[in-house]
C-alpha cells in the first residue's frame, strides 16, 4: 500500500517534462467505450474538486478523440464558465430541461476551445430549481428521461457536475447516471459526510436507479508535503480499494487560475503538474471502462 502510495505521488515530484513524454507514450492506447458512459460526479462536502475535475476529465479525454458531453447541474455555473460557455440568463440551460420540458438537443453548445466537446450549461434560474421540481411529476427522474430522449449514444461519455448539496439536483444526477465518480480531498475533513453520500447512492439504487455504481473515487489537492495527505489517501484506499485510481490530483496554482480565463487546464497549461495529473486519471478511466 505505502509503494502505491508512493507511486501516487509522481504527478507533483516527477519533472514535467518525463510527466509529459509519459502521456504521450499512452496517448495512442486509449481505448473507446462501446456504449456510452454517463458519469455524476458528486460529493456534498463543498470544495473538493467537483467542477474541476468535471471539466479537466471532460477535456482531456476530448482532446484524445472522444466525443464528450458536460451537464452543469450546479447554478452557480462554474463548469460552463470554465469550458467559456456563455450562461446568462437569457440562455437555454439546463433548468429549462428540468422546469419546462425542454429538449437537451435544444440547448446543448460545443465548447469552443476545444473540438469533441459539448456542454449543456447552468444559468442561475437553476438555483430555484430544487423548490419547483418538489411539484413536479416524477421529480427525481427528469434528468433521466430527458438523457434517453437525447441521442446519447453519439458521445463516448456525459459528465454530470452537481452541486454542492444532496438537494434533487444531486439526486436527479444520481437517477440520471449509470456510475458514480466521487472527488475526495486529500485533508482532514474529507470523509466527513461521505457516509451520507454512500447512504443516499444505495437509498436510489434500491428506489429510484439500479444501475448506481460507485466506479471511481478520486483523490484530488494532493500535497506529498504533508504526511496527512498520504494518511487520507491511505485510509480512502483501505476503505473503497480498486476504484480509487492510481493518479492523485496534486494542488496547484494553474489549475486555480484557468477558468478565470474561461479555459481548463488542459489548454490553459498543458504542461502544469495538475493538467498532467488529470490527464493521466483520464486515461486511467478510458482504460477501466473498457476492460469491465
Amino acid at each position: 500500500m505505502r509503494e502505491a502510495l508512493k507511486d501516487a505521488k509522481v504527478s507533483r515530484e516527477t519533472p514535467a517534462g518525463t510527466l509529459k513524454m509519459m502521456s504521450g507514450r499512452r496517448e495512442k492506447e486509449w481505448p473507446r467505450p462501446d456504449h456510452c458512459r454517463i458519469i455524476t460526479i458528486a460529493n456534498q462536502k463543498g470544495g473538493v474538486g467537483k467542477t474541476t475535475s468535471s471539466v479537466n476529465l471532460a477535456a482531456s479525454l476530448a482532446m484524445h478523440g472522444a466525443q464528450v458531453l458536460v451537464v452543469d447541474l450546479d447554478p452557480q455555473g462554474n463548469a460552463s464558465t470554465a469550458l467559456g460557455v456563455e450562461h446568462h440568463a437569457e440562455i437555454p440551460s439546463i433548468y429549462d430541461v428540468l422546469i419546462e420540458d425542454a429538449a437537451l438537443a435544444d440547448i446543448v453548445v460545443p465548447a469552443p476551445e476545444i473540438p469533441n466537446l459539448f456542454c449543456a450549461p447552468a444559468t442561475l434560474n437553476l438555483a430555484g430549481a430544487e423548490i419547483e421540481l418538489v411539484s413536479k411529476v416524477a421529480r427525481e427522474s427528469r434528468l433521466r428521461r430527458a438523457l434517453e430522449a437525447y441521442e446519447t449514444e453519439k458521445f463516448h461519455y456525459v459528465l454530470i457536475d452537481c452541486p454542492p448539496s444532496l438537494g434533487l439536483l444531486t439526486v436527479n444526477a444520481l437517477v440520471g447516471g449509470d456510475e458514480l465518480l466521487i472527488p475526495i480531498q486529500c485533508e482532514y475533513y474529507a470523509l466527513e459526510g461521505l457516509g451520507q453520500l454512500v447512504r443516499t447512492v444505495d437509498l436510489v439504487k434500491a428506489h429510484l436507479n439500479p444501475r448506481l455504481s460507485v466506479s471511481t473515487i478520486l483523490l484530488t489537492m494532493y500535497d506529498a508535503r504533508t504526511r496527512l495527505a498520504a494518511q487520507v489517501a491511505e485510509d480512502v484506499r483501505n476503505h473503497f480499494g480498486d476504484v480509487v485510481l492510481n493518479t492523485v490530483i496534486p494542488r496547484s496554482v494553474r489549475v486555480s487560475e484557468a477558468p478565470s480565463y474561461g479555459q481548463s487546464v488542459m489548454t490553459y497549461d498543458p504542461g502544469s503538474s495538475g493538467a498532467l495529473a488529470y490527464s493521466e486519471a483520464a486515461s486511467e478511466m478510458a482504460h477501466q471502462g473498457a476492460t469491465k
